[in-house]
């Protein structure tokens, strides 16, 4: 197959995105065969087809109830399908080609590159198999924990095991997808749950490389004399992802602290706002009902789902890097700094523009959606920006219009959902024709800004 692309002259983003629509058909063909369904269930195909992308780009939103419409093997399927899309089509791909002995050439590194966000071609094939290792130990441990306690709650081993494995793999993959019927809402006041669920989501979110140097970082302490060093990334992005988690939480508890939180004691109103605030990085899990949460609080997730997760992680949205650079631009800029300095650091100037054209364009491209939205669907607006945000930043958290999207809106939340999980830049390159070399320069010249 890649034979083919070479031969058309496809570039790396180009053929990630193929694969990605590829893989769409696929689980949407898998998903509509009659075993995956229990008796007597029909579904439409923009359903079928809706809970494939969202699925695929680990979103979470979905028209049907999933405990009420697939039986235990369309199940099975689904976890397949959010694994698949969790940890990247490229991170598979390259375990299938070490276990066909495949040799891994400069193409294929590039497709690795562009699915993982990663400016580097070294290193990668390690970083797969690094990448599959964790996150697979992460949601056995997960599932053996949840499934464990689970015996409490439900009447037999098999289902307290599956509601775990479950559980561990929509969490960990940040998934937002539950087999309870009613996400965590049953376990709003089990605290131990909420904390197991909250570490799988940080986990999933916070960036896979940031994962690989915490282990290096325990696993040589020891042996190493010298201190460790942890990149930019993982500085940067560590900071942001838990500067935004807790300061969700505080805005959450501020403004519904006289209203949803009213008769609430200190320690459900707490977790009530730290699970959701920590929900918003992509996890798309819920403890309530997050429509009866104030104005200003659903704006707030809002914008936290728009920020997503970290890159090279299994979250969508801008990402925490993009947020992050944008801010210290600002400050830099406000201060007459012209070089962008943080932990010790300069930031390369790529990295800026891509930061700033990717904000731009995910903020346009939602616009449009909530533009279209409020035309197509009988829905407030606040409703409408709550879903768009989701679908992008591929969150799953939902103010229970989903159900309800006309045939047109479900198209709307399938393309966003799609762009949030190949991400901006990727989709930005479907239309790159490659890199030409530029004969002459024109004289540059001053305009007036701001």
């Amino acid at each position: 197959m890649l034979k083919i692309f070479k031969k058309n002259s496809l570039k790396p983003p180009q053929i990630i995105v193929l694969f990605y629509l590829i893989a769409v058909i696929v689980s949407t063909l898998l998903l509509s065969l009659p075993f995956a369904l229990k008796p007597g269930v029909h579904l439409k195909f923009i359903d079928i087809l809706f809970i494939a992308v969202s699925g695929l780009s680990v979103t979470g939103l979905s028209p049907v109830s999933i405990v009420d419409t697939f039986s235990t093997t369309g199940i099975f399927i689904l976890m397949f399908i959010l694994q698949f899309g969790g940890i990247g089509i490229m991170t598979l791909g390259t375990f299938l080609w070490l276990l066909m002995k495949k040799k891994i050439g400069l193409k294929e590194r590039q497709l690795i590159a562009t699915d993982q966000n990663q400016s580097n071609l070294s290193g990668l094939v390690k970083l797969m198999r690094q990448i599959l290792i964790i996150i697979l130990l992460i949601e056995l441990i997960g599932a053996l924990i949840l499934g464990t306690y689970f015996l409490t709650y439900f009447s037999t081993w098999e289902e307290a095991y599956l509601q775990g494995l479950f559980a561990s793999v929509s969490a960990t993959t940040n998934a937002g997808f539950d087999i309870t019927g009613n996400s965590l809402i049953p376990f709003a006041h089990d605290y131990f749950v909420q904390i197991i669920n909250i570490v799988l989501l940080t986990l999933g979110a916070i960036g896979f490389p940031v994962l690989i140097e915490l282990k290096d970082f325990f696993l040589h302490r020891k042996d190493n004399k010298q201190s460790h060093h942890f990149s930019l990334y993982t500085k940067l992005t560590t900071v942001t992802f838990f500067l935004l988690m807790f300061g969700g939480t505080f805005l959450i508890l501020l403004f519904d602290f006289n209203h949803y939180f009213a008769n609430k004691s200190w320690h459900e109103s707490l977790f009530y706002a730290f699970f959701q605030s920590s929900s918003t990085r992509n996890g798309g899990l819920a403890t309530m009902d997050v429509s009866h949460f104030s104005r200003p609080t659903l704006l707030v997730l809002c914008l936290l789902m728009f920020i997503g997760a970290s890159p090279s992680s299994v979250g969508g949205g801008v990402r925490t890097t993009t947020f992050a650079v944008n801010w210290l631009v600002i400050f830099s800029f406000a201060r007459g700094r012209k070089n962008i300095k943080v932990f010790g650091r300069e930031l390369h100037e790529d990295d800026i523009r891509k930061s700033f054209v990717v904000s731009f364009l995910a903020f346009f491209i939602c616009f449009i959606a909530v533009i279209i939205l409020s035309e197509t669907e009988p829905f407030n607006m606040l409703e409408i920006m709550f879903e768009v945000s989701s679908a992008f930043g591929t969150t799953g958290l939902s103010m229970g219009i989903t159900p309800d999207l006309s045939f047109t809106g479900k198209i709307i939340i399938i393309i966003l959902m799609f762009i949030g999980r190949i991400g901006i830049l990727s989709f930005i390159f479907i239309f790159n024709r490659g890199n030409k070399q530029e004969s002459y320069r024109y004289p540059r010249e001053r305009v007036i800004i701001g």
